[in-house]
């Protein structure tokens, strides 16, 4: 499916992201950058290993499994619309239902799912149902 040209409303609706502060969920190198084209709808991070990967806004976990593609996965909605993903983790520190804080630790950094090359975290962000670039919002 061809990535479309930002509409007017989702150019609002990023803009309304550029005011929020998001905690970095991991220090580290950027290896892989968002490129919808391609399908790759986040950021890989290398980090160091067994690096704790935190929370980047409060909200509620709403999926925390594993799944044969990225591994370890946890999902958290957080308020205005917005789902944060983290994938490949070696360990997941939090199950479905669990309120978190920004900066709480959810994972360990890791090298699970067959999508993966090495450790690293990958994660996306998704605004009103689509995914939005990570880096323009989170330092790394």
């Amino acid at each position: 499916q061809p990535y479309t040209l930002l509409t007017d409303d989702r150019k609002k609706s990023q803009a309304s992201l550029s005011n929020i502060l998001f905690f970095a969920p991991v220090k580290g190198i950027v290896t892989n950058s968002f490129n919808p084209v391609i399908q790759h709808y986040g950021t890989d991070i290398v980090a160091g290993p067994n690096e704790v990967v935190k929370a980047v806004l409060d909200g509620t976990v709403i999926f925390s499994s594993w799944t044969l593609e990225t591994g370890n996965v946890i999902q958290i909605q957080h308020e205005n619309n917005l789902i944060s993903i983290y994938k490949h983790n070696a360990e997941l520190l939090k199950k479905m239902g669990d309120h978190v804080k920004a900066g709480e630790p959810i994972a360990i950094i890791g090298n699970s799912g067959e999508l993966t090359t090495g450790p690293h975290l990958h994660i996306e962000l998704w605004h009103n149902g689509n995914p939005v670039n990570p880096e323009n919002y989170i330092s790394f």
